[in-house]
């Protein structure tokens, strides 16, 4: 059921929907203004993080800082997909023109849910992104297209920890490009500008 997940749902005019997946203490409010600014004419579905942390909304739990885990992640990955696939249904957008859009904790959400379940989206921005878990085996991601928009002064998601999330999904089949940005964790026009660009190229018209 959709009731399953606090959200929102605005529809649009063109086949896309964008999927937006908010940061640790957010929630399905706080990237509606990100969603216009890339895809005007799309849909937008944004549900509220299930899981508490002191208070703060997240999509999955976390051990430590950068230590997912990772039974809880894989199970909240499912919900999110059935969410979706459920959501498709209710509101008649197209489940095959689903772009995820996230920010940190809901970046990795999103790479979590492409890696364990790749029928639920066709592309996806995952900005300020870390590895979230390795499957084993990799999905067929071939015909995916995926954008990582990682800091290079990031203190949260070290340069090598970014390069090894984009060969991750690279080994899978999925079309990946990396964007470096200059700042740390922290979401800037340049990801915006850099999204809105590369979501213009790869979407559904």
């Amino acid at each position: 059921m959709t009731d399953d997940f606090t959200h929102v749902f605005k529809p649009g005019t063109s086949g896309t929907t964008l999927l937006v997946l908010h940061g640790t203490g957010g929630d399905e409010h706080d990237l509606l203004p990100l969603a216009r600014m890339l895809l005007p004419e799309a849909s937008v579905l944004s549900p509220r993080g299930q899981v508490l942390e002191r208070g703060m909304p997240r999509f999955f739990r976390r051990l430590a800082e950068g230590v997912f885990d990772e039974a809880d992640l894989r199970q909240r990955a499912g919900d999110l997909s059935r969410f979706v696939a459920s959501a498709a249904s209710r509101y008649g957008f197209d489940p095959q023109g689903v772009v995820a859009v996230g920010f940190s904790n809901g970046a990795n959400i999103a790479s979590a849910t492409m890696l364990l379940h790749p029928e639920t989206l066709a592309a996806a921005v995952v900005i300020r992104a870390m590895v979230p878990l390795v499957p084993d085996p990799l999905p067929p991601l071939a015909g995916k297209h995926v954008l990582v928009s990682n800091g290079r002064a990031d203190p949260t998601v070290p340069p090598a920890e970014t390069e090894r999330l984009v060969q991750l999904l690279r080994s899978a089949g999925a079309d990946v490009t990396l964007a470096w940005q200059p700042g740390g964790h922290q979401l800037t026009e340049a990801d915006v500008a850099t999204a809105r660009a590369w979501l213009e190229r790869v979407t559904i018209k």
